[in-house]
């Protein structure tokens, strides 16, 4: 793994979390059912990918392929029903259990043995999540809950399958996905009347945006990253997100919630400048006849 391309991937990686943390301010804006926004915006990223890459497409139907369309699938469509469920700070927290669940995956499946600064960065990053939702957290609702883990679990598979596919092309498994979140949502969409002229714009931005243009980076930076990194730099996601309620809605957090936030940046920088120091050169042992 070239240092530029990893440097480059880890750029990609933040920009597509800079995308996703956009969905809690524009999904409160589309007025439909979750499950109707969670079909619209798959088959507006859908229609959008397949756009924009020109027919440079290629559909293997592999099982790798194709599971990593249904875990894509089931992180989508699973996240919108544990936000319904349970509390959305619940529902955040709990999908991103995803790195414990990609270094037990990884080092299965990928031979990607999670280091010891891996499970630092874990640790903390869970650590600081916890403290960023103490004030919202409820351990009442335990279907939410436990559908809320299932999404950690399709987030974890996802990025490890992606990750398999890293000499091939992970975006076709992307698109896949994207049309059976879309499949999965036609039932709500048909059974709601038709958003508002602000909700159809927000779930425009919800589809091109927050899922076809950070899915584009993404597929590009999991060639280049250990598929642990692909689901432990995105933590700064769901601490980006009320940032911009702060900024649009004036919603202000409070002091845990910011020493938490504080403590994932903080995890995230560490494992990203880590992973970022230069490998010293093996030294080249004389040979004597």
């Amino acid at each position: 793994m070239h240092a530029r391309e990893h440097r480059t991937a880890l750029g990609q990686l933040l920009f597509a979390a800079l995308c996703w943390s956009l969905g809690g301010l524009l999904i409160k804006a589309v007025d439909w059912p979750p499950l109707a926004v969670a079909g619209g915006r798959g088959f507006i990223a859908a229609v959008f990918l397949i756009v924009t890459t020109r027919g440079r497409l290629r559909f293997t139907w592999s099982p790798v392929q194709l599971g990593a369309a249904v875990a894509y699938a089931g992180c989508t469509a699973t996240f919108v029903l544990a936000t319904k469920l349970t509390t959305a700070a619940n529902a955040v927290l709990l999908q991103y259990t995803a790195p414990v669940w990609v270094a037990l995956l990884g080092a299965w499946l990928l031979h990607e043995r999670p280091t010891r600064a891996d499970f630092f960065a874990i640790l903390a990053a869970l650590g600081g999540m916890g403290l960023f939702f103490a004030d919202r957290l409820d351990l009442t609702n335990l279907l939410g809950n436990a559908v809320g883990i299932f999404s950690g679990i399709c987030f974890a598979v996802m990025a490890v399958l992606l990750r398999k596919q890293k000499d091939g092309s992970p975006l076709e498994s992307i698109i896949l996905g994207n049309l059976l979140a879309c499949a999965l949502g036609v039932p709500a969409m048909l059974g709601a009347p038709l958003p508002s002229a602000t909700g159809a714009g927000a779930l425009v931005l919800l589809g091109i945006v927050q899922l076809g243009v950070s899915y584009h980076f993404y597929a590009r930076a999991i060639r280049h990253l250990t598929a642990l990194e692909a689901v432990l730099v995105p933590v700064i996601e769901p601490i980006l997100n009320p940032l911009w309620v702060f900024l649009v809605l004036g919603e202000r957090p409070g002091h845990f919630a910011l020493a938490g936030g504080a403590l994932v940046l903080l995890a995230v920088t560490a494992r990203s400048w880590w992973s970022l120091r230069p490998t010293p050169a093996p030294s080249l042992a004389r040979t004597t006849a």
